[in-house]
């Protein structure tokens, strides 16, 4: 086993590596692609959420043996490294080999991250998931944490030093993330911005990349537009 691999598709415009450390994820988004990917069944990804077997010794051993140092190491893309209600120790576990090797970590998460920041520094990246407001992550997103609580974590990254970033995507409700970007833009160092795909909205995708654009540059706020969100722009002529 190879924990740690290259992101090939939309996974690549979050980062070189990466390296996935449970087998599911307890949240339950309504949108959630892993269950897909992974060829699993909705119900045992989202019950059966346990550290990949021998997860954090086949690390160690793939960081000697290919002499990984110097890399952004992304947690996680079919997992979430800090699943609501499971013991994350393994998590940390991983973070500190990771940092013992000489890389950095750049985490995403809806759950909560904060029990280890005492092991990140400035070349870390902190980051959430945000894609609707409290009331619509309420049956959106059940099982994670309240998009309140992930950026009052965020805050505390940002006053210890942590680079802080926010995933808009998949989004649910343009007004939220605009909120977001309104209120919060001191807390964050970044923003990378998507679309929902595969689920119908009624939203005008070209018209809400435009105005995240303009609200983020009016406020100083660092973007990154992915791919997906780009084409529908360009459909329209506006890219």
């Amino acid at each position: 086993m190879k924990p740690i691999y290259e992101p090939r598709g939309a996974a690549r415009e979050y980062g070189e590596l990466a390296l996935n450390i449970y087998t599911g994820c307890p949240h339950r988004c309504y949108y959630c692609f892993a269950p897909n990917v992974l060829h699993r069944q909705k119900e045992i990804f989202h019950t059966e959420v346990y550290p990949r077997e021998n997860i954090v010794e086949e690390t160690q051993r793939q960081l000697e043996r290919e002499q990984i140092t110097g890399k952004l190491i992304h947690l996680c893309f079919t997992c979430d490294p800090y699943p609501a209600g499971r013991d994350t120790t393994v998590t940390r576990e991983i973070i500190k080999l990771l940092k013992d090797h000489g890389n950095s970590v750049q985490i995403l998460t809806k759950g909560s991250g904060i029990r280890d920041f005492d092991l990140l520094d400035e070349s870390d990246h902190y980051g959430i998931t945000l894609s609707c407001s409290e009331k619509t992550a309420a049956f959106a997103e059940p099982n994670a944490n309240p998009p309140m609580s992930r950026l009052n974590d965020l805050l505390v990254a940002k006053s210890r030093g942590i680079r802080t970033w926010v995933s808009f995507e998949p989004v649910l409700e343009p007004s939220a993330i605009f909120a977001t970007i309104r209120l919060y833009h001191e807390w964050i160092d970044m923003v990378k911005i998507g679309k929902l795909n595969y689920h119908p909205l009624d939203i005008d995708w070209t018209s809400f990349a435009q105005n995240a654009i303009k609200l983020c540059e009016s406020r100083g706020l660092a973007y990154y537009i992915k791919d997906s969100l780009r084409k529908e722009m360009q459909k329209d002529g506006t890219s």
